[in-house]
Order: C-alpha cells, then structure tokens, then sequence
C-alpha cells in the first residue's frame, strides 16, 4: 500500500525537517480532536491526564504531578485550579511540608473516570483507524523513538541553559 503524503503542501523553509513538519501538524490534529471529545466531559486537554495520575496513585503533591507530567508551576495551578471549581480534586496543605500542596481526586471525580477511559479509546480510535494492528505497533515504536530523541535534546538544552536567556 502506498504512502500517503501530506494534506498540505510542506512550506519550502520546512523542506529541511519534513518529519518535523509532520509531527507538527500531526500533534495539532491530535489536540483539536481530543479537545472537541473533552469538551462534553467539561475537560480542558491535559487535565484529564491529571485525572488518570489521581486515580492511579491516589493524593499527590502538586510539585510531583508538574514534574510527572513535564508541566509547569503556573500552568498546573490553573488546571489544578478549574479541577477543584468543577468539584474533581481537593487541594490541601502537605503534613510533611507546609509549602506543597495535596491534591486528591474527589469521589465525585470517580463517575468522570469511565468518561476518561471512554474519551481515551475514542481519541485513539479518530488516531488509528486507518491502521492495522502491525502499524499500530510500528507506529508506537516509532513514537517512541520521536519522544525518546526529543527528551534527550530537551535534556541537553537544559544542561546548556545558563539562565541568560537572549
């Protein structure tokens, strides 16, 4: 079977990194779509990974979900945040550290989770309906490869990083 090109032609300053341009494209479709899924369940995208984190682990500290899902301070305080309006998490302060914050999944939260499981395997179905179940799997690997390079280069340029900014 042949490959399919792209939806839209690749800029001439892409041409250098089509894959680059791919990936791109790929991950604005994937959060468009999974964000058209999320709105019903009353989800901005990412907080349902916070969610699956809860659920999964129980109370965490708020400092250990932004390192766990590679986030930052301010951007988990306001998903945090609107978890906590929407009745889906408890915050509260850490016995062992006054400065961290608890965060814990309500039982309200619990009639949300199957939704979660359900928005999960519809986001991969819109992802990989055109695969067979091989391509599937080489998919996977090969996005594993993608991330495993690009945490590696993110880790050098943070290595490098000498706070001066430009």
């Amino acid at each position: 079977m042949p490959i399919a090109g792209p939806s839209v032609p690749v800029p001439a300053a892409a041409q250098a990194g089509p894959v680059s341009h791919a990936v791109f494209r790929v991950a604005r479709l994937h959060r468009m779509i999974g964000g058209q899924l999320l709105r019903p369940l009353g989800l901005h995208l990412g907080q349902e990974l916070i969610m699956m984190h809860l659920w999964e682990g129980g109370p965490q500290r708020q400092t250990d979900l932004v390192q766990l899902l590679d986030s930052d301070a301010a951007t988990m305080t306001r998903s945090i945040r609107r978890l906590e309006k929407a009745g889906f998490v408890r915050r509260s302060p850490c016995p062992e550290d006054g400065r961290a914050v608890i965060i814990e999944p309500t039982a309200a939260s619990q009639a949300l989770r199957s939704q979660v499981e359900e928005f999960w395997s519809d986001l991969e179905d819109a992802t990989t309906s055109a695969f067979t179940p091989q391509q599937r799997t080489e998919a996977l690997h090969s996005l594993h490869l993608i991330e495993d390079a690009l945490a590696r280069a993110a880790a050098g340029s943070r290595a490098g990083d000498d706070g001066q900014g430009v």
